[in-house]
């Protein structure tokens, strides 16, 4: 059986990060999770790709961090789109759908 995991392109995940996050704030893991679940399971996010993406996105101000309160009562940071996140989150879904438009294009290509 082929593997359903699909390797990112480089630059993917911190737009699939602001997308998850304009659904309001989250800490890493629903993050994740959220990324997993509507992807019908064929994007996973390891750990080890999440955290550095999320404080690299807090560095260039698109996203902010709070400390709060998880559903099982432990302290977890929440994550939050800040305006120019928004900003950023637009520009780039619309550079996504032109570039897929435009590989698809390729695709189909005749011989």
């Amino acid at each position: 059986m082929p593997d359903s995991k699909v390797d990112l392109p480089q630059g993917t995940l911190d737009l699939l990060i602001l997308k998850a996050l304009s659904l309001g704030s989250m800490h890493g893991w629903a993050i994740s999770q959220r990324i997993q679940q509507v992807s019908r399971d064929t994007l996973q996010i390891p750990q080890g790709s999440l955290y550095p993406a999320l404080h690299r996105l807090e560095r260039k101000g698109w996203i902010r961090a709070s400390w709060g309160e998880s559903e099982n009562k432990r302290r977890a940071k929440y994550y939050e789109l800040t305006r120019a996140g928004k900003a950023r989150l637009s520009a780039e879904s619309h550079d996504w759908a032109r570039l897929t438009a435009a590989v698809a294009l390729v695709l189909k290509m005749d011989a």
